[in-house]
């Protein structure tokens, strides 16, 4: 392990980094967040260590950077702090959570988990793709829709201890800073730069076909594809394998978009260098489009009527 000293010197250069990235473009300011935060000063991000410690100072200030607002209660500026039991030992875990008011107060939960794996027989996991692709994505819509205010209010949620059972999801739906009854969506990402095809999965419709029709992108270079979400696939229906599970499990529908296991999927491989740039830029791209043809239905209870209405035929 780094000694303290080295920890928060990486601290305030991650941080410096920030200011740095000011005035660059959309797409460059997007790898940046996956560069620093999958770096090995961060060592691998796992929950309860100095290296989350960090990736949540430099979420942090990134989200006041953007402007996102604060909630009161149970999450004390950016952090929901929670706690669960692994083994023989209590862990603390911290979600990071900020908004933008919408136009009306239906809320669409937006979210990515920033923790990873950590170090593991002296190799550091840096889970570049796993998933600080995610959470990079996650900042860049944040940054959309802070100037470009949308019909929704959208929630920002980048959730810790993912890795150990979706805990930070799963503290976020049992001690929701909104009710849960005006939660009308999740869209998960989890893991979205690192595919040689160009395809990127949308999980959710087969419970909620009412939205298909809004998974379209003008994209050329990206494929999105339904599915991995029909429980007849066993282990390759990915419903409740990412943070999305966690509102599965309340009823609340969601789209998980994600790629498939690739080669360096768990492995201290998995480094800024080996993702493909050129694919999470359009990836990402996409999903905010998506999230903008969604957004665009002012009436989000309409969607949801179409899923109903779907259902039955």
């Amino acid at each position: 392990m780094k000694s303290y000293l080295f920890v928060s010197l990486a601290l305030l250069l991650s941080c410096n980094a920030v200011k740095k990235t000011e005035g660059q473009t959309p797409g460059s300011q997007l790898l940046k967040d996956v560069e620093i935060l999958s770096s090995d000063a961060y060592n691998g991000r796992k929950t309860g260590t100095k290296g989350a410690e960090m990736a949540r100072a430099y979420i942090i200030n990134r989200f006041k950077e953007i402007g996102l607002k604060t909630f009161s209660g149970e999450v004390q500026g950016y952090e929901q702090t929670f706690d669960f039991k692994s083994a023989r030992e209590t862990i603390k875990g911290k979600n990071l959570i900020g908004y933008i008011q919408g136009k009306s107060d239906s809320i669409i939960v937006i979210s990515a988990h920033y923790d990873h794996i950590g170090i593991i027989k002296g190799e550091i996991y840096n889970g570049a793709d796993d998933n600080a692709s995610g959470v990079a994505a996650l900042l860049k819509f944040s940054t959309y829709f802070a100037k470009n205010q949308p019909n929704h209010t959208l929630v920002f949620a980048a959730f810790d201890a993912e890795e150990m059972g979706l805990q930070g999801a799963k503290a976020f739906v049992a001690t929701p800073p909104v009710p849960l009854g005006k939660i009308k969506l999740n869209i998960n990402m989890d893991m979205i730069s690192h595919n040689d095809k160009g395809e990127l999965y949308a999980c959710g419709t087969f419970k909620h076909p009412g939205l298909k029709k809004y998974i379209i992108t003008t994209n050329p270079n990206i494929k999105v594809l339904l599915g991995h979400d029909d429980p007849k696939q066993g282990h390759d229906d990915w419903t409740n394998q990412s943070d999305q599970g966690a509102f599965n499990a309340k009823n609340i529908p969601f789209i998980y978009f994600g790629v498939e296991d690739h080669k360096d999927y768990h492995k201290a491989t998995d480094e800024y260098k080996n993702i493909n740039k050129t694919f999470f830029t359009d990836a990402a791209e996409s999903i905010l489009e998506i999230i903008n043809n969604i957004d665009k239905k002012r009436d989000s209870q309409q969607i949801f009527k179409e899923n109903l209405k779907m259902k039955k035929q």
